[in-house]
């Protein structure tokens, strides 16, 4: 049987996928025929569906080369959403320090190549931090995500990880105990709703409150990211932080697979359910 939609994802899961359910329920409510096909499991089925949403696919860092791949592969057979090459330009946080050079503000961020010999000390006095965050430059959630004191620097995970993978350098930002992270979502171009996230490391479970008011200045800040990508975005999600003196930077801009907090906020369902119909009916 054809599909119109596959919701891509993974089995099993890292964690639950709270917004799985109700996307399933609400496009089905819709007429169409939708269902969840994990992206290395079901690889085949992919061609059955006239749109592919990416949602869950949540184990990527641990395939990245094959996931890459794979996202070429689904976009031949089938209307990949997001796009192939916003997915793909937003697979390898690369993407920060092109944002930063577009003139959008951004956490600090410098990126070591895997199998550089760089020492982590001098990129840390050059950031001038007491404290940083490394983690890859492919990754999902909290997986290999360190916090580290500069006079106490875990040398031994820095190596291991820049010899496994290209790997990230950032201040610690100590608003995320305060303000904290704010996740600015937006469906089919339009600011849906906000959501505040407490720090989270490897290991880590993932907690958020909200919806919160949206703020101007985080605003001003997630549209400058968004204005950077030239695509159809049926949804992006603007992670942002405060700096020292207050005003908000991005962390992430997650155009891939990221969380939606649906359940806390249904009209975002009913807006992501009605923009996948509508490009059913393009495709």
């Amino acid at each position: 049987m054809s599909l119109d939609v596959a919701i891509a994802t993974t089995r099993p899961l890292p964690e639950p996928d709270p917004d799985e359910p109700l996307l399933l329920e609400a496009l089905r409510a819709r007429g169409l025929r939708a269902e969840m096909l994990a992206w290395r499991d079901d690889a085949d089925r992919f061609a059955e569906a006239t749109v592919t949403v990416l949602r869950s696919t949540w184990d990527y860092a641990w395939f990245g080369d094959a996931f890459a791949a794979w996202l070429e592969a689904v976009a031949s057979v089938t209307t990949l959403v997001n796009p192939v090459e916003v997915a793909r330009w937003n697979l390898h946080k690369r993407y920060l320090l092109e944002l930063a050079d577009a003139g959008v503000p951004v956490v600090p961020t410098r990126l070591v190549e895997r199998g550089s010999d760089a020492a982590l000390a001098p990129i840390v006095a050059d950031l001038g931090a007491p404290r940083v965050v490394v983690k890859p430059a492919v990754g999902a959630g909290s997986y290999e995500t360190w916090a580290m004191d500069a006079d106490a620097l875990d040398l031994d995970t820095w190596a291991r990880l820049v010899a496994e993978r290209d790997t990230l350098v950032q201040p610690y930002v100590e608003s995320i105990h305060t303000h904290g992270e704010r996740s600015l979502i937006f469906i089919d171009g339009a600011l849906s709703h906000v959501m505040r996230k407490a720090p989270r490391f490897a290991g880590g479970v993932e907690q958020v409150t909200g919806p919160w008011p949206a703020d101007d200045a985080d605003r001003t800040v997630a549209d400058a990211a968004l204005a950077t990508i030239d695509a159809d975005l049926l949804y992006g999600r603007v992670d942002l932080v405060r700096d020292a003196s207050g005003a908000p930077m991005v962390s992430e801009l997650e155009l891939l697979e990221p969380s939606l907090f649906l359940a806390q906020h249904p009209p975002a369902l009913n807006a992501l359910a009605d923009g996948i119909v509508a490009r059913v009916a393009r495709a």
